[in-house]
């Protein structure tokens, strides 16, 4: 079952299902979006399918129509946007190091030599799929931002204009809302871009958290259940109208060095993450990127991901925001 957030004809947020090869989206009647729709799963102590078959009305919506008219929203948004957090993990997958030691032009060759890179991607493969119940090796961790940066399905990845480089990083993200005493609950999974500044992160590892601040995009539709073992999507990038350049990237538990349990025990173990109320967004990883492949994006390309079971690509086209009208700090 996959769900998608977009705005009504009369303007106000709407949850539709997705109608199998019908073109159509079933509305959910009093479900003003994911958020409460998982708040009310939540207080109710049931699954969110069951809400979800329980909400479906008559009404349908016209998918391609919504599409086209820009009316996509990202899959779980938060009333207040500050209450959206946005972080990932990284050197999380099988290809994640080469890919890695490509964008920073090399590894050492030596056992004691090791970069940090490919220390922790080792590690990763040594504990990080521990037995049920027990945590393994702690990830790379990052945060991005809150729900400020993140772009709608559709609308611009804007990049700010003292930006060395923007370039997508095609992953799967696990989207959660924390219950009232604390509890992390897991809506699903939707694909994502998780957008970076490669270049700045190039000059010097230390600058991977300034390298991250960056916007972002993930959906357009939510993947409800489990995340299948084996995910297969292919990540490209259109220059006028014409593939530039493409690839297959993979993801699920099968491709990767940590399993999602140990993701999200790491993450969600620190008590901020678990703060009544707030959603999240989370990035899993990638072993792909453009950039590794010398592929450098100018504003006005659009990157495409799309993954078997995650039903409608993810576009976003690359735009750079005008930071020039930036304030001076004044004292006071």
């Amino acid at each position: 079952m996959r769900l998608v957030q977009f705005t009504a004809g009369d303007g106000k947020v709407a949850v539709g299902r997705v109608d199998e090869g019908q073109g159509t989206l079933t509305v959910l009647t009093g479900t003003p979006g994911t958020y409460h729709l998982a708040q009310d799963a939540i207080a109710a102590g049931r699954p969110l399918a069951d809400l979800v078959a329980e909400r479906a009305g008559r009404e349908k919506a016209d998918y391609a129509a919504v599409v086209a008219d820009g009316r996509l929203l990202a899959p779980l948004l938060h009333p207040d946007p500050a209450h959206l957090l946005v972080t990932g993990t990284g050197l999380t997958h099988l290809g994640s190091a080469s890919a890695r030691a490509a964008m920073h032009q090399g590894t050492a060759k030596g056992e004691e030599d090791l970069t940090d890179s490919m220390k922790m991607f080792r590690w990763g493969l040594e504990g990080g799929k521990p037995r049920p119940g027990r945590a393994g090796i702690q990830p790379e961790w990052f945060y991005k931002g809150d729900g400020g940066i993140v772009a709608s399905p559709g609308h611009p990845l804007a990049m700010p204009d003292f930006s060395l480089d923007g370039g997508e990083e095609p992953e799967i993200v696990g989207l959660y809302v924390i219950g009232p005493d604390s509890t992390p609950f897991r809506l699903g999974f939707a694909l994502g871009n998780e957008f970076s500044d490669h270049v700045t992160e190039r000059q010097n590892y230390l600058y991977l958290a300034h390298s991250k601040l960056r916007p972002c995009s993930f959906g357009p539709e939510l993947l409800l259940g489990e995340l299948p073992g084996h995910v297969a999507g292919r990540s490209r990038i259109l220059r006028a109208g014409k593939v530039l350049w493409e690839a297959e990237f993979v993801s699920g538990e099968d491709n990767m060095s940590h399993s999602i349990a140990n993701l999200e025990h790491h993450h969600f173990k620190y008590p901020q993450f678990r703060r009544p109320g707030d959603a999240h967004c989370h990035f899993f990883g990638t072993a792909t990127l453009s950039f590794a492949a010398g592929i450098k994006a100018v504003p006005g390309d659009v990157f495409e991901i799309e993954a078997e079971g995650f039903g409608l690509p993810l576009a976003n086209p690359l735009a750079v925001a005008d930071e020039a009208a930036q304030r001076p700090i004044r004292p006071l």
